[in-house]
């Protein structure tokens, strides 16, 4: 009887260890979760209000678009615990953002370049007129 009551307590034994590690195991899966992407959050918000404020859905309303998707999508994907995809999509909504600013630039630059060519001809117009009138 004796040898069977140390089996019997053996085999509690293996059970309660093997249940406090599972227990263990557990725990430590729950408290390395992954937080929230609000650094990246606050970027993308941060690069669309100034998108917003340079006026950038006039050049390049798409990306702006996107980027107002994107960070809405990661915003969700925070409610629902997936902080892997809010990461992403976070960085992609910074990134579009930042696109359309570049794209607005882009064309504003385009705009400025061809006012200029045209100031240059109206300008070599006039010399060449007023060097014609001397002769």
């Amino acid at each position: 009887m004796i040898k069977s009551e140390k089996k019997v307590y053996r085999q509690s034994l293996v059970s309660r260890l093997f249940i406090g590690g599972s227990l263990i195991l557990v725990l430590a899966a729950c408290a390395s979760a992954p937080l929230p992407p609000t650094q990246e959050l606050q970027a993308a918000e941060l690069a669309i209000s100034s998108a917003e404020r340079e006026r950038v859905a006039d050049h390049a309303p798409q990306d702006l678009k996107q980027a107002h998707d994107k960070l809405s999508a990661a915003r969700v994907a925070v409610q629902e615990e997936d902080m892997v995809l809010a990461m992403q999509l976070a960085h992609e909504s910074r990134v579009s953002a930042e696109l359309a600013s570049a794209k607005a630039a882009e064309m504003k630059a385009k705009a400025v370049n061809d006012e200029m060519r045209q100031s240059i001809t109206v300008l070599e117009q006039e010399i060449m007129r007023n060097t014609g009138a001397r002769q």
